[in-house]
């Protein structure tokens, strides 16, 4: 394909070069900038890769980017535009092709439940025949097979990759592809330029405020998923429901448990394995039943029920699909065991999800509860004494352990969450390392009794300072279960 090609419908000056060469890749990174590739200079949050330039150019590339005037030697082609980010997603979807416009593209935004309501949305599609992708924290899967493709960030990969994905499911004869679209895609522009079918707002509440400040940004960030579709799902009982549909210019579509709206469910019945529950659709009562335990794996349920009405499927199949969905990795899971008590692994990370998890397995835990989690390192502080608050509140017994440590010292972050949860309980133990953490409270755990392990989840490493080791919070769960 030429420059000129990929840069149909981008504003911006060529400054020197020509438009008419073959470019074969767009990268931004400068390490993979070559022969026949366009690098994309960008001015990024911590780094100006226009510095990078020189080094590209020594790897043979002879096409740039840029976002403002550099010098550039007289043999590469240099166009200059006033937002890479802006130009990138138009370029990514020139490049590709335009996948995005093949499939029904459905984007789940929130900071609790954007995973499993993604799974949930692709049960109900593939139960009625379609066949769908999914792009998330927990990998890409096609047609409910899990692929082997790495992507560079955890949640919404970045424009290239995002593309080159979306183009893989259409070629594979995809329909649909339901992704997590977080606060740092669409406040990074990474999901510019594609045209949701459907928007789905599951919640807000504090995170990541290390990187958005407020938590007004941090919603306006959210918001912008609904200026980007044709429908949205809304969660009518989130405080922040007005504030994500002020701006919104397409359909809202709301549901809810405790407020009306189009999509309440009543009737609920919560079980240790399951949820029951009624839907009025359409003047008539529908029953769902979910083999997911929880009042937020209704919401799940209730943002994808929605979902599918807007695309068209009958209520039966709805219901139908809702009944085959069996868990999501480290999302509610039960490890399986003979010694009379439940060990739950959740990847609630934030206040909120904690808050979750700890109330719904309450609602089917005989005696104790006993918690053990962390907090990340690197990421908001606030929240640390928050959550620690929380779990000593919610809690019968805390055990404060580190979850994906970073470049801080792990006893630093154990000492802020601390502060939470001292004035609350006594009934409560900071150990370092994860592994004896989790050993801890299978060992301490008796009949009856819950032992949730939150803010893993599905990982299967941990991030220290220096390195990043294997670790799964299952397989050390089940190590300690084998050996009491």
């Amino acid at each position: 394909m030429t420059l000129r090609d990929i840069l149909e419908n981008v504003e911006g000056t060529l400054v020197q070069g020509s438009l008419d060469i073959d470019i074969e890749n767009i990268v931004i990174n400068s390490k993979l900038a070559k022969e026949n590739v366009l690098f994309v200079a960008m001015v990024g949050l911590s780094v100006d890769a226009h510095k990078f330039i020189p080094s590209a150019y020594e790897q043979g590339c002879r096409a740039v980017i840029t976002e403002h005037d550099t010098q550039c030697p007289e043999d590469m082609t240099a166009f200059r535009t006033a937002s890479a980010r802006d130009a990138l997603a138009v370029m990514a979807a020139n490049f590709y092709g335009h996948p995005a416009e093949r499939l029904d593209m459905i984007g789940v935004t929130g900071t609790n439940g954007k995973t499993s309501s993604t799974y949930f949305i692709d049960s109900i599609l593939r139960h009625c025949g379609r066949k769908s992708g999914v792009i998330g924290t927990v990998g890409i899967t096609i047609d409910g097979i899990k692929q082997d493709i790495h992507i560079t960030t955890s949640t919404t990969p970045d424009t290239l990759e995002l593309n080159s994905i979306i183009k893989l499911m259409a070629d594979r004869g995809c329909d649909s592809a339901v992704m997590e679209v977080s606060s740092h895609g669409l406040a990074l522009k990474k999901t510019e330029g594609i045209r949701f079918k459907v928007g789905v707002f599951t919640n807000l509440t504090q995170d990541h405020l290390d990187f958005h400040k407020t938590m007004e940004s941090y919603c306006e960030a959210k918001a912008r998923l609904f200026t980007m579709c044709e429908y949205g799902i809304v969660n009518a009982d989130d405080k922040w429901a007005d504030s994500i549909t002020k701006n919104a210019s397409c359909h809202i579509l709301t549901y809810s448990i405790d407020k009306p709206s189009d999509l309440q469910a009543k009737n609920i019945v919560y079980k240790m394995d399951r949820v029951l529950f009624t839907v009025n659709m359409k003047g008539r009562d529908i029953d769902f039943e979910l083999m997911v335990p929880g009042r937020f794996s209704v919401y799940n349920a209730l943002c994808a029920i929605g979902a599918a009405v807007v695309m068209g499927i009958p209520a039966e199949d709805i219901a139908a699909g809702i009944h085959e969905i069996h868990g999501v990795p480290g999302r509610i899971q039960n490890i399986k065991n003979d010694k009379g008590f439940n060990v739950i692994v959740d990847y609630a990370h934030t206040p909120d999800g904690l808050e979750n998890i700890i109330n719904s397995v309450r609602e089917f835990t005989e005696k104790r509860i006993i918690t053990v989690f962390g907090c990340g390192g690197d990421r908001d502080r606030t929240k640390r004494p928050i959550m620690g608050e929380i779990v000593a509140r919610l809690s019968d017994y805390a055990i404060v352990t580190s979850d994906n440590p970073r470049s801080e010292e792990p006893s630093a972050i154990l000492d802020e969450i601390e502060v939470g949860v001292k004035p609350v309980t006594d009934k409560y133990e900071m150990i370092v390392d994860r592994r004896e953490a989790i050993k801890r409270a299978v060992a301490i755990a008796e009949k009856g009794d819950s032992v949730i392990i939150a803010g893993k989840g599905h990982e299967d490493y941990q991030i220290l300072k220096d390195k990043t080791i294997h670790f799964d919070d299952t397989e050390v769960a089940k190590e300690a279960l084998g050996e009491i």
